[in-house]
């Protein structure tokens, strides 16, 4: 078995970026309430802030935030995959290797971490996770995608206007 070195957070801050096994696929999306559902209840049993978050048909990308000495963000992913992957039947090309495991291969094994060390990594990540979609080819505006937080802190007030104003053009203010 494999041994990570991981790395924390001084500040609590992590981004992630989590993949389906098939880049073809768009269960994330097709399911969208599935998989909020599975993030709620893993933030129940073991607490966690979202603090952005885009989710694209084949991928996901969050920033979270883990409080204390707290740093288990494996097991976290590891329950968030696992829910959402028990009621979603295996695709039909699943190894050998993979059913021994009793793996169900909707998901890649492992997810991408990275500490987010001071505000403007945080401001850039949270910029990348809002142009996802757009780089991803799936909308022009990072506003014309739905599963995207953006929409939480324009509500909020909390968005950067300049980021959007100089990025896509004048985007109309929401709440």
């Amino acid at each position: 078995m494999s041994n990570y070195r991981r790395f924390t957070s001084a500040t609590g801050l992590y981004y992630f970026h989590a993949r389906l096994a098939d880049p073809r696929s768009d269960l994330l999306v097709k399911h969208i309430q599935h998989l909020r559902a599975c993030v709620r209840l893993t933030r129940q049993s073991l607490p966690f802030d979202l603090v952005e978050a885009v989710v694209l048909p084949d991928q996901v990308h969050m920033i979270w935030r883990l409080y204390g000495d707290d740093q288990d963000y494996s097991n976290r992913w590891r329950k968030i995959k696992s829910a959402f992957s028990r009621h979603l039947p295996a695709p039909p090309d699943l190894s050998d290797v993979q059913k021994t495991r009793g793996e169900k291969g909707i998901w890649q094994r492992r997810f991408w971490e990275h500490c987010i060390r001071d505000q403007a990594d945080l401001l850039a990540h949270r910029d990348y996770i809002w142009r996802s979609p757009v780089a991803a080819g799936l909308v022009a505006r990072p506003t014309d995608w739905e599963h995207s937080s953006i929409h939480r802190a324009m509500a909020r007030g909390t968005s950067d206007s300049h980021w959007e104003k100089t990025r896509y053009g004048a985007v109309a203010r929401t709440g």
